[in-house]
């Protein structure tokens, strides 16, 4: 596919934004009536903005936009994770299996971003080199 779009590029942008609805869900978990949002919300509100900008990034095939959603979504993956540790060491229950259902996205992500058409996509610009190389006036040796 040469010029176009891969066809698995929109399918990562949408698995970023599935990212950032679950940064979003996240955050909202921790905001309490009483206190009203605090510094710690903060954490997955950036993560959210990070994943809703690598999914823009990598529609457009912006440069290394691959790189950023495979950080934006491992970021979320490594917390979600964490969770799914802790909630199991609890005694499991519905809270583990909802956090193992909050994995979907980020492995998603993660796997799509990573896959060659999507590289290849937002990769970084072509060379501006000949393909013989350097020409110059010095002799070749």
């Amino acid at each position: 596919m040469t010029g176009g779009r891969p066809s698995v590029v929109p399918f990562a942008a949408a698995f970023g934004l599935i990212v950032a609805a679950e940064d979003a869900y996240l955050a909202w978990l921790l905001w309490t009536p009483e206190t009203g949002w605090d510094w710690f919300m903060l954490v997955p509100g950036a993560l959210a903005v990070l994943a809703v900008a690598a999914s823009v990034a990598v529609f457009l095939g912006r440069a290394r936009g691959w790189l950023l959603l495979a950080v934006a979504a491992a970021l979320p993956l490594v917390g979600v994770l964490g969770l799914v540790v802790l909630f199991a060491a609890l005694g499991g229950g519905s809270a583990m299996w909802a956090a193992v259902l909050l994995l979907v996205g980020p492995i998603g992500a993660l796997v799509l971003a990573l896959r060659r058409p999507v590289r290849e996509w937002t990769g970084t610009a072509p060379a501006r080199r000949s393909p013989g190389g350097r020409r110059g006036t010095a002799r070749a040796r």
